[in-house]
């Protein structure tokens, strides 16, 4: 079709739905905890310069296209929110902390809830530094692909973090979760709702004690 200057851009149908762009995508970073067997806060730990929490959360946010990126809170919240830069994060508090793991997903998981428009949630704990975003990304392309609710990484030994969880699974796993160990049991009595993918690297490093502490810092040592 042409007009007094010229063709016309071509109009797509009135009935064409618009592009919704990619899955709307959460991060929860669980540091809830109280450290018991490190004997300090393993969140204010030193790393490269500024608390461990904050250098994990300052990992997350860099991911491309994740918002909102919350840290779950439980002991000592007070003092890790006066010394940890939580700038451009959403901070859930889990009463429950002392349950174990599973109470922090529960609560982080239903804040999320709140929003309709999220679509899936990453996975993170708090003082796991090296738990990088190459992962994540390739978790995303996973779960784009296979369509399957729950994508987790499979290091050379083990299944490890982030893991990515479809807004599908969080009814489910909020009122099926306790305990001390995340989601795994769930997952193992329900394999056909998880992809794994393959990473050929050892998993990523958490800190429980001072020698965990050591060996990571001669693992994966900040420039």
């Amino acid at each position: 079709m042409t007009g007094p200057a010229g063709p016309l851009p071509d109009v797509p149908p009135a009935d064409t739905p618009p592009d919704p762009g990619p899955p709307r995508t959460a991060a929860l970073v669980l540091a809830a905890g109280a450290s018991r067997r490190l004997g300090e806060p393993k969140q204010l730990l030193d790393w490269e310069g500024r608390p461990l929490l904050q250098y994990v959360l300052e990992q997350v946010r860099g991911l491309a296209d994740v918002e909102p990126v919350a840290a779950v809170l439980g002991s000592r919240r007070q003092q890790i929110m006066e010394r940890v830069d939580l700038t451009g994060t959403m901070v859930v508090e889990n009463l429950d902390w002392r349950e174990g793991m599973a109470s922090s997903l529960r609560a982080g998981l239903d804040a999320l809830l709140a929003d309709p428009s999220l679509e899936r949630a990453f996975i993170f704990l708090g003082d796991q530094p090296d738990a990088g975003p190459a992962v994540a990304d390739r978790l995303r392309e996973a779960q784009d692909v296979s369509g399957k609710p729950a994508v987790i990484p499979r290091y050379r030994y083990a299944r490890g973090h982030p893991v990515l969880i479809a807004r599908a699974l969080w009814p489910r796993l909020i009122s099926g979760l306790d305990g001390d160990q995340g989601a795994r049991n769930l997952f193992a009595a329900y394999p056909e709702w998880v992809e794994e993918v393959q990473v050929p690297r050892d998993p990523p490093g958490d800190i429980d004690t001072p020698d965990d502490l050591r060996r990571l810092r001669n693992r994966y040592r900040p420039s």
